[in-house]
């Protein structure tokens, strides 16, 4: 069995549970990594603003890493809100005394609510940090608050620059390193009125990605990918400024590996199969009579599709994995004959075909965001 990825984070407590520490360790643990914690700040905060914060001493905090790193061990680490110049500077020596290890900082400064959780002080001292960082991670405000692309490239090797606060119907993250851009996302923005903790999320994805061993670009595709279905999720327990919804995120192969995820079932009654997908509790998220073709999630994010006619073809189970092409070249270098080679679909999947010994039909794919939220997903209770 191989041992989950060990990801430290570094950052404070929302006590809402919908940044922070929490926000972390939901993303960390459902993209498969086992999360370790070195709380810089306990805040009492709700979807309406922050009441109060205490910052911990640099101590605290180093010995909190301390404690973890020498038993543990680390693959990755996150650092979000610091709260203080002291915790900054400390880290800062704590981790030019390490090497190895993926760093990504987010250069946490005001909370989503307004707040502000990085002083003057401390923003000067995050030089030091971006100095030690494999990737650095700022909104817009924070990027401006840091001198720009250049400065913080002079010190970073990479930056993700986050296109969020730029308005507009299209978010587009781009990133840099010191050679220049080396990738662009663009993406419809989620209209959701529940963001909170998307920076937080973010990051602590990417970390867990790339302490995983995947490289820089694909984990940052990935992380998106996590953040964007994790909006879409949202529990809505509030009027606005509520947590994501962390937990749904599931079997969508953003982590490595296979992912069981989807089976295509033939049918011969389209109306009556519908009928009972739904009355057996399933959820249907398709619904094209024309096509002959029906989609149902279950609630633990797997899908089910029916299709009436000869291109049915029977049952045909769907793997789902990130790194499709490689993986599908890597097999046909050892002898596994494809009827289909990855292909792109217009059903916005990328797609790979194959039969088992016994004919069964095997499609290995990549569907990411669209195989639970294509663009044509009907509205669900």
């Amino acid at each position: 069995m191989n041992k989950p990825a060990r990801i430290l984070t570094i950052a404070g407590s929302d006590s809402g549970g919908g940044a922070g520490i929490q926000a972390d360790i939901k993303t960390i643990t459902m993209l498969g990594g086992h999360a370790m914690t070195a709380i810089t700040a306990i805040t009492a905060q709700n979807s309406r603003g922050v009441d109060a914060v205490q910052v911990l001493g640099a101590d605290m905090v180093i010995a909190q890493i301390d404690a973890v790193a020498r038993d543990f061990g680390l693959d990755a680490i996150k650092i979000g809100m610091l709260g203080s110049p002291e915790i900054a500077e400390a880290l800062a020596d704590w981790l030019a005394a390490q090497g190895g290890v993926p760093v990504v900082f987010d250069p946490v400064m005001i909370a989503s609510s307004g707040a502000v959780l990085a002083d003057a002080a401390t923003i000067a001292a995050f030089r030091r940090l971006m100095a030690c960082a494999t990737l650095v991670t700022p909104n817009l405000p924070e990027l401006e608050a840091l001198g720009g692309e250049a400065a913080v490239l002079e010190l970073a090797p990479a930056l993700l620059i986050k296109g969020g606060h730029a308005g507009g119907e299209t978010v587009t993250d781009r990133l840099l390193t010191r050679e220049g851009e080396i990738a662009r996302w663009e993406d419809p923005r989620i209209d959701s009125p529940h963001s909170h903790g998307t920076g937080c999320t973010l990051s602590s994805a990417i970390a867990t990605l790339l302490g995983q061993g995947i490289p820089l670009e694909q984990a940052v595709e990935r992380a998106r990918t996590f953040v964007r279905l994790a909006l879409r999720d949202a529990p809505a327990f509030v009027a606005s400024n509520g947590p994501m919804g962390h937990q749904s995120v599931r079997n969508d192969a953003l982590g490595p590996g296979w992912h069981l995820n989807q089976i295509t079932l033939g049918a011969t009654d389209y109306a009556a199969s519908v009928t009972f997908y739904r009355a057996l509790g399933l959820r249907q998220i398709v619904d094209s009579p024309d096509n002959y073709y029906a989609r149902f999630e279950a609630d633990n994010g797997a899908t089910l599709s029916i299709h009436v006619g000869e291109d049915a073809g029977g049952a045909v189970a769907y793997l789902e994995c990130a790194d499709l092409d490689a993986r599908v070249s890597a097999l046909a270098s050892e002898g596994f004959a494809f009827d289909q080679m990855p292909q792109d679909e217009s059903w916005g999947w990328r797609e790979a075909r194959l039969s088992d010994p016994a004919g069964n039909v095997l499609c290995l794919y990549s569907g990411g965001e669209n195989r639970r939220y294509p663009p044509w997903r009907i509205a669900t209770d």
